[in-house]
């Protein structure tokens, strides 16, 4: 089974990288009115559900992927997945903490800072060389969340903004840990950060009293967020990035960055205030900087690396 995978994979064309990339940027991109849509479910409701959703998914994914023996792929996964999915936990609580205490486009474009987190922390941690230009997109993007900060606080809307920058630093921790213990399986890693997460938002849902009823509306959306949205995103973006180099990818994942704001403001007539689209604007153009920088220096691509 595995082998199978892997052939197909090699026979991946460059191009429909580029797509099956694009297509996960524009299913990501739809978490926002997804939870836009949720009526009544609370925070960690949402989240219990959608994480539920994404271990039932990745569990079924893996065990099909490892021929009906998923143990072997956490074994080799090691201590890294584990510190991996516990980054997630951040990530994925900022997230919907984010969407639902500010608006989706300032969410997303402080989502969008996670890649110049994780060179900080490359640099700090594992004593990774930054490029002059990284260091250049960095002090840009600084300025962009800046603005955006500043318009939070006037909005009222900070620990919206709070929650973003906790998902962006909780990312790029496990862009880290990915790094640091060359897990080139990712499958494993979400796996932990999902479990991680419905354990943890379940306490939380008993705790505070919020339970684990939700309408059927509520509850089938959450699960969707997980299973659809994230589970079977990442499996498109997993297998497109085989064949498309890392400083396209940078690119290529705004995607999510830009349709996020757009369907909720197609649909929901949502929007955000002029310094956030400054601020984000700003952000954004670093990202793109960083990245044509990037392109420079990758080898064009060959095949599955």
């Amino acid at each position: 089974m595995t082998a199978s995978i892997h052939h197909q994979t090699h026979r991946l064309s460059y191009h429909w990288g580029l797509v099956l990339v694009l297509v996960a940027g524009a299913m990501w991109s739809t978490t926002g009115i997804g939870i836009r849509l949720i009526e009544t479910a609370t925070a960690w409701q949402i989240l219990f559900y959608r994480s539920l959703g994404l271990v039932a998914f990745l569990l079924v994914f893996l065990t099909y992927r490892s021929s009906g023996q998923p143990l072997g792929v956490f074994a080799r996964s090691g201590m890294a997945a584990v510190v991996g999915g516990i980054a997630l936990v951040a990530a994925f609580v900022g997230s919907v903490l984010a969407i639902r205490n500010t608006t989706v486009a300032n969410a997303m474009f402080l989502f969008a800072s996670a890649p110049f987190f994780a060179a900080l922390l490359g640099w700090l941690i594992l004593k990774e060389r930054v490029r002059p230009a990284t260091w250049a997109a960095i002090a840009v993007a600084i300025c962009g969340i800046g603005i955006m900060v500043a318009d939070a606080v006037s909005a009222g809307q900070l620990g919206g903004n709070a929650a973003a920058v906790m998902s962006a630093l909780g990312f790029a921790f496990f862009a880290l840990a990915l790094r640091w213990g060359r897990a080139n399986d990712m499958m494993p890693v979400l796996f932990y950060g999902a479990l991680f997460t419905t354990l943890i938002t379940g306490a939380v849902c008993l705790a505070n009293g919020d339970g684990f009823s939700v309408s059927m509306n509520d509850g089938l959306i959450s699960l969707a967020l997980g299973v659809v949205v994230l589970g079977g995103g990442m499996s498109i973006f997993i297998v497109g990035s085989r064949v498309v180099p890392a400083a396209e990818l940078a690119l290529l994942a705004m995607t999510e960055v830009l349709l996020g704001p757009f369907w909720v403001f197609v649909f929901l007539d949502e929007t955000a205030g002029l310094l956030t689209w400054i601020g984000g604007a700003i952000l954004l153009s670093a990202i793109t900087l960083n990245a044509l920088s990037g392109l420079k220096r990758a080898p064009p691509p060959s095949g599955v690396r």
